[in-house]
């Protein structure tokens, strides 16, 4: 099998890409694997060759962020900004695609980016699949809107809206992706749909258990989250020209030794705002609180340095620190948040954009987090936050969870991708990938 992986966005968008073409490898498939240009060298650094596509990520978020449509009040100036913003770098992915695909017997795609995969895979008659990190197909299980009034709305209200937001999306990548193409995912009718261009399949790679109900409505296969069990992702600096090198894992384990279990903040590679006043933020609740602070700074621009109550790193092996620190404090990307509840620890999610903020409603609706838009937080806000996760039952119910965490999720999606390639089973075969889960 000769399977294209074309994984764009974060650094948390290529991570289960990276991985899942680690595991075709070994299973001695001919992957290419295509991430932004801003982590190839991330890929390659961690021994998994890649090839760039698209444009580079992070000038992308920082587009956004500078976009100042968004904060007018004019809403047809910020809807023309939503639609450009979902069209901003298609062409170019669509461009490196084309090149790249053909060879290849099947593509495979993340969340971002997957309407061009697909029309790619389309175009030269390819099966192709999607992996979901977060339900996004219609239904009537998860609020539309991520707030907590949305969750007394009638599952009706839900699933037209998913349906509201798929035609969306579609609507506004028309102009930019080729003609003919129906709404990719808005299909839920089976595991796998029989198209003129092949098989199609949407692979969810998450716990459906956070969803109560979701899987008697979704197809699946369920493959459970796409875990870095084995810290292979971690300590190798690279996937960013202006990120910090990571501190050497020895000293992080001496700071940790030396004290009591701290505080945990990181935020990938979101936006921070003023990084010496998060830093002054992070510093006084912790202080108040009289608990050690381990911040992360992912892309933000934050010096690394160890001092008694406070340790700034690059990045950490999530598996292995997580399970060392009272509370985690993050931007509810699905990784992140897949680690913490593998961790067994109490979350507080600062959603930033995306999926972020149906994550924070997702554990705050379990009592597994607390959660707040980054845009409103405050020293005083994150400090009562922490009042609610430091809860017995809160942390209880964290621990509780962590020991039901599934961790092969990444075999799981390699056996659904194997399935969907030229099988005539692939509908079971994709089913088998999923179950009991």
């Amino acid at each position: 099998m000769r399977p294209l992986l074309a994984f764009t966005g974060s650094r948390g968008d290529a991570q289960p890409g990276i991985l899942l073409a680690r595991a075709l490898r070994a299973r001695g498939h001919d992957v290419t694997l295509a991430l932004a240009p801003n982590l190839v060298a991330f890929a390659r650094d961690h021994g998994v060759a890649a090839v760039p596509f698209g444009c580079d990520t992070a000038d992308l978020l920082v587009a956004q962020r500078t976009d100042r449509r968004f904060a007018g009040r004019d809403p047809r100036a910020r809807l023309r900004a939503l639609f450009d913003l979902q069209r901003r770098g298609v062409p170019e992915q669509l461009h490196d695609l084309r090149t790249l695909a053909p060879g290849h017997d099947l593509v495979v795609a993340g969340m971002a980016g997957e309407e061009v995969a697909e029309a790619v895979a389309r175009a030269l008659g390819l099966p192709f699949a999607a992996v979901h990190f977060f339900p996004i197909q219609p239904n009537s299980t998860v609020p539309v809107a991520p707030v907590r009034w949305a969750d007394r709305l009638p599952g009706f209200v839900h699933r037209w809206g998913w349906s509201l937001l798929a035609w969306a999306r579609a609507a506004a990548l028309a102009p930019v992706l080729p003609s003919g193409r129906p709404p990719a995912r808005a299909a839920t009718a089976s595991s796998v749909a029989s198209a003129e261009a092949g098989a199609t399949a949407r692979i969810q790679a998450y716990d459906p258990r956070l969803f109560p109900g979701l899987r008697q409505q979704l197809p699946g296969p369920f493959t459970g989250f796409l875990t870095d069990v084995d810290g292979f992702l971690t300590g190798v600096p690279g996937f960013a020209s202006h990120a910090p090198a990571a501190t050497a894992a020895e000293d992080l384990d001496a700071w940790l030794d030396a004290g009591t279990a701290p505080i945990y903040v990181g935020f990938g590679s979101m936006d921070v705002g003023d990084p010496a006043a998060f830093v002054a933020m992070l510093r006084e609740v912790c202080a108040r609180r009289g608990r050690r602070l381990l911040l992360a700074s992912g892309w933000a621009r934050i010096d690394p340095g160890f001092e008694d109550a406070v340790a700034i790193v690059g990045h950490i092996d999530h598996a292995r620190i997580l399970p060392r620190c009272a509370v985690a404090v993050h931007h509810g990307g699905a990784g992140t948040t897949a680690a913490a509840l593998r961790a067994g620890v109490p979350q507080v999610i600062c959603s930033v954009q995306a999926d972020q903020p149906y994550w924070g409603q997702a554990l705050r609706r379990l009592g597994l987090a607390a959660t707040i838009p980054a845009t409103k937080l405050t020293a005083e806000r994150l400090d009562a936050l922490l009042d609610q996760v430091s809860r017995p039952d809160v942390v209880e119910r964290a621990a509780s969870w962590a020991a039901g965490f599934t961790t092969d999720g990444v075999k799981r999606a390699a056996d659904a991708v194997e399935a969907l390639r030229g099988s005539p089973d692939a509908p079971e075969l994709l089913h088998s990938a999923g179950r009991q889960l």
